[in-house]
């Protein structure tokens, strides 16, 4: 490997340099504006797998922004192992709170200031980096690499899942690496191995045809509100917090010892997650810690609720509706489609029958994606890590939702490696977004030592 680290010592001042110019173009995918950036991006993105070397690169149009996939199979007998990542960014508002300029890498105290330097083109730019590596001092990877770089990530990765639907055969392999998550700290390396799926809906409990007056017809009808609080307490046990819909559970993989036993390795207090939310104490599912709940349980959540009259001063009003929106975090084996329509039986079914109850079901569900700890693609992972961080990864499950991994591994039958070197101090989605220059570097070595160990697997 020796060559290798040092290729990347050698030109660690051109990383930066390219790097720059990858981030300073606006690849906002959520505002049409930057259409014509979008697609600037995806032909640097196109550039970038040319000169290192990958063979067959090309943009693939969709309905939505172009996929860029480019290859190199000439490993003969090896696996081979699909490297996805993504080129779109997150808006930058408010401006105002960003302390450098959102597209102009800034580099201070160790750091690399800007949108997308974490999330995820920094960290894409590694995957290119590591090939070029390969290709240009030796002439040849360790496994066979696909490379797939989407636009739409940012935006739900809309078109890409018909994309792999069309391309199974292009982008058949043995393992996805994704570079796209964080280490729980540059001293706790750490691999996911598990995201949370979701489903999102809105309710609505309607009494009467229009706002009322609550002295004339307050104590004659059902005030909606009230009923719909009342509904929605009868989703969850406030004692227990375990979710009341019939079924929701029958689906769930459970925890098994080992796995617990992992979770439990990683460092936390239950204390000082509670202080730093402004939180007076955790609460959640009885029976697990904090860890398991956020990762490996299933939750009910209200994320909003309204009616009413809810603006400055005084108004007796009787509300004619009440809506909330409502989410589930679901955990592996559970299929949204199937929870979602629990819920809503459900819900329609303690509906009292002074009310009608009605419900929407919003199209950003996705499944929860699991990776088994004793899989090929994690072992390589975990020893690739030990070399680079000279300790043992501990096991992480985000209690996030990356629909797309979920759609890869079901739509091509593979397990997926969630290889990241981003923060939890990188301001992802916010302002004044960074990533660690250790971590970037750290990361080129890892990555290659992933690609030497997974070489091995048979």
């Amino acid at each position: 490997m020796k060559d290798i680290l040092d290729y990347f010592k050698a030109n660690d001042e051109r990383y930066l340099t390219e790097l720059a110019q990858f981030i300073a173009i606006p690849s906002i995918s959520a505002d049409p504006a930057h259409r014509k950036d979008i697609t600037k991006t995806a032909s640097f993105v196109e550039k970038q797998l040319k000169a290192a070397g990958l063979k067959n690169v090309k943009q693939h149009p969709t309905k939505g922004n172009p996929v860029v996939y480019g290859e190199w199979l000439g490993a003969k007998g090896a696996p081979t192992v699909l490297l996805y990542g993504h080129y779109d960014v997150q808006p930058v508002e408010p401006v105002s709170l960003w302390k450098t300029p959102p597209f102009e890498m800034t580099i201070k105290g160790g750091k690399m200031f800007a949108r997308g330097t974490a999330d995820d083109k920094g960290q894409v730019f590694i995957l290119f980096k590591v090939i070029e590596a390969y290709l240009k001092n030796r002439k040849q990877l360790p496994v066979n690499v696909k490379v797939i770089v989407e636009g739409e990530e940012e935006v739900g990765s809309t078109n890409l899942a018909e994309f792999v639907k069309k391309n199974r055969a292009l982008l058949s392999c043995d393992s996805i690496l994704i570079a796209d998550t964080n280490m729980l700290g540059k001293d706790k390396p750490s691999i996911t191995y598990g995201l949370r799926g979701l489903t999102y809906l809105e309710v609505s409990v309607t009494s009467l045809n229009g706002d009322q007056h609550s002295g004339t017809y307050g104590g004659a009808v059902a005030n909606p509100v009230q009923v719909l609080a009342e509904m929605l307490v009868q989703c969850k046990d406030p004692k227990t917090s375990k979710v009341k819909i019939p079924g929701f559970y029958d689906d769930v993989v459970p925890l098994g010892r080992k796995e617990r036993g992992e979770l439990a390795k990683i460092p936390h207090n239950d204390e000082h997650y509670a202080k730093r939310l402004g939180a007076t104490m955790t609460f959640g599912e009885k029976g697990y810690s904090t860890i398991e709940r956020t990762g490996a349980r299933p939750t009910f959540e209200i994320n909003g609720i309204w009616g009413g009259h809810t603006g400055e001063g005084v108004k007796t009003v009787l509300p004619a509706s009440a809506h909330a929106k409502v989410s589930m975090r679901l955990v592996a084996n559970q299929d949204p489609g199937k929870i979602a329509k629990l819920f809503i039986d459900y819900f329609k079914s303690i509906a009292p029958p002074t009310v009608k109850a009605d419900v929407k079901l919003f199209d950003n569900n996705g499944y929860a994606a699991l990776t088994p700890i004793e899989s090929p693609g994690m072992k390589a992972a975990a020893v690739a890590i030990k070399k680079v961080y000279k300790k043992d990864p501990f096991y992480t499950r985000e209690g996030g939702s990356i629909p797309v991994v979920a759609d890869f591994q079901q739509l091509l039958g593979v397990d997926a490696i969630l290889l990241g070197f981003g923060l939890p101090d990188d301001n992802l989605h916010a302002p004044n977004e960074k990533m660690d220059l250790s971590q970037f570097r750290a990361g080129l070595a890892t990555v290659s030592y992933f690609l030497e160990e997974y070489a091995k697997v048979k």
